[in-house]
């Protein structure tokens, strides 16, 4: 009698098992977001417009540099950033061609002349277009979270980046990336919030420079 209640209970405890094993083997939920799946996303968004607020911490100042502008991109290499404030400044990147302008001066480099900022460079861009072998090819990457809400953290391979920067961690939502934080050695680091233009949004306004304000009483009326 104990003995068939005993056979009884194993046979059912094996099935149990057997059923959980099979469950685990079907249900692809229980798989970990990774880079490939965070990259699939992002490769979606071909193109983008947004707004950016920045702020650097640097080692012996009280109080933290701001700065703020737009961010633009087009996949498969096109990165513009155009800071607005604290002076107009334009970051743009095409291919391996990284042009400055201020003040009414351009100029234009080759990102493969200066390893240390290429770096940087594909980690916004490698990020933004969804492209994971460029990040693969610079840095050791993390990811953490769900599609819902990831982040991925970036740490530099080669080693003139690696002197300048230690780490970068990007984060964000589905296809949109809202917010890159760096960490430099030395202590210094940055944290810039991105806010995704609303399809269909205009770009804001270039703020008038102060020579080219209208004096002080000026009426605004054309002179015949």
């Amino acid at each position: 009698m104990i003995s068939g209640s005993k056979m009884r209970l194993e046979s059912l405890l094996k099935a149990c098992v057997l059923a959980l094993t099979m469950a685990l083997c079907a249900t692809p939920a229980w798989a970990a977001f990774d880079l490939p799946e965070l990259m699939s996303l992002l490769a979606k968004q071909k193109s983008g417009e947004a707004r950016f607020t920045e702020q650097r911490f640097v080692h012996g100042l009280e109080g933290p540099l701001d700065a703020s502008g737009t961010l633009s991109f087009d996949a498969p290499d096109k990165l513009v950033r155009r800071t607005l404030s604290p002076r107009i400044e334009t970051m743009a990147v095409e291919g391996n061609t990284l042009t400055l302008s201020r003040g009414g001066r351009n100029r234009t480099l080759a990102l493969d002349s200066m390893p240390e900022l290429l770096g940087l460079v594909e980690a916004m861009r490698g990020t933004l277009t969804g492209d994971g072998a460029t990040l693969q090819r610079y840095f050791k990457n993390t990811v953490t979270g769900s599609a819902a809400k990831w982040t991925l953290d970036l740490v530099p391979m080669d080693s003139r980046l690696a002197a300048q920067v230690r780490s970068i961690r990007i984060s964000g939502r589905a296809s949109e990336v809202l917010g890159v934080d760096m960490e430099f050695v030395g202590g210094d680091r940055s944290s810039m919030n991105i806010t995704p233009a609303a399809p269909g949004a205009a770009a804001p306004a270039a703020p008038v420079p102060p020579a080219a304000a209208a004096p002080s009483g000026a009426t605004g009326r054309t002179a015949p």
